[in-house]
């Protein structure tokens, strides 16, 4: 399989005064007492390895003494807002274990580890730079997507919950292989729905390691699913396959698996599903997703470059002009939302059992 080429660094867009205002109604914006820039004063740090002693990528850091009891404060009070509604009743109760920084990717995110000292569970969250071409990311994941995400965002810094699962490049080596024939005929079902919505939503560069593999115990058997943690490439690439998960060749052995598991008919089938299930979502979320197109169309997030070389790439895909006099981003996912509504809309899905 020939390698996707994406561009190595692409850059962050500030947050437009339209798209600010659709956060505040939204209750995403929101007041934190801490910035990104604030977590950057590190005085020092060392190298996180996994329980196999291999470099993580990522580094725990440390901060003077005067200004580590203020940050770590900062960051309860944030955990709360994240989590709850924002009261100091429980800060008493709470610990940063670690707070990590990668400087792997575009965001360079901080990781915070916060533990419940009363019972010794904990969570992370993360602390990014505000990237708008993130934020349309997870407000469309959040809306089109089966899962809800809970993010916050302050000026120019952006706060998000943790993903929880299994990450794709780590379950596509160590635990695929073991997998029953019926776990990889499902596997390869959630595969085939995963990279179809990707598509659909121009969700690009979900290599096996900007995923996460969900497993959910049933009473008689496990349920996989598969969810995108990873959302800066969110309507930037100008080449269409970036967004089909199944052209990156970290991905070769689920479309392997998919080819081997199911013929071309049953293939349709669950794209078809997909689809129309798509249609349900966007309907249900209608006034919301169109005033965050609106804001997007508006909005800078990606070159001309990239637009011009998209939507004709779509066009040879679906034939429908319309994508041809698209100018922005926005537009080019309007109309391929659109295009889903109007090919779709009437589609049941039990017939097509």
């Amino acid at each position: 399989m020939k390698d996707l080429k994406i561009s190595k660094r692409k850059p962050s867009y500030p947050i437009s005064e339209k798209l600010s205002n659709y956060l505040t109604e939204y209750n995403r914006n929101t007041e934190i007492p801490i910035f990104y820039e604030d977590l950057l004063r590190f005085q020092g740090s060392i190298v996180v390895y996994d329980e196999k002693e291999n470099d993580t990528l990522w580094v725990r850091v440390y901060y003077n003494d005067y200004e580590r009891e203020e940050i770590e404060h900062s960051l309860k009070k944030v955990y709360t807002i994240l989590h709850s509604d924002g009261n100091d009743d429980m800060v008493p109760f709470l610990s940063v274990d670690a707070i990590d920084f990668c400087t792997f990717g575009n965001s360079k995110p901080f990781r915070i580890k916060i533990r419940n000292i009363l019972n010794d569970n904990f969570t992370y969250f993360y602390i990014k730079t505000a990237d708008a071409s993130r934020i349309y990311g997870l407000e469309f994941e959040h809306m089109l997507s089966p899962y809800n995400l809970n993010f916050l965002v302050y000026k120019d810094t952006l706060i998000e919950e943790h993903i929880s699962g299994i990450p794709g490049d780590v379950f596509i080596k160590n635990m695929l292989p073991e997998c029953s024939r019926s776990e990889k005929a499902q596997i390869a079902k959630e595969f085939v729905k995963f990279n179809e919505r990707c598509m659909i939503r121009l969700l690009g560069d979900m290599r096996s390691y900007n995923y996460v593999i969900v497993p959910t115990h049933d009473f008689d058997h496990v349920v996989y699913k598969v969810r995108a943690i990873d959302f800066d490439q969110q309507s930037y690439e100008g080449k269409f396959n970036i967004y089909r998960p199944q052209f990156f060749k970290e991905n070769i052995n689920m479309v392997r698996m998919v080819s081997e598991t199911f013929e071309k008919l049953s293939i349709a089938q669950y794209k078809t599903e997909e689809r129309s299930i798509l249609v349900k979502r966007l309907k249900s979320s209608h006034n919301r997703i169109a005033m965050l197109l609106s804001c997007m169309k508006e909005d800078t997030i990606s070159t001309k470059q990239h637009i011009d070389m998209l939507k004709k790439d779509i066009f040879k895909y679906s034939k429908d002009e319309k994508f041809l006099k698209c100018k922005t981003m926005g537009e080019i996912l309007e109309c391929g939302l659109q295009f889903l509504t109007t090919n779709y809309e009437n589609v049941n899905p039990l017939k097509l059992k």
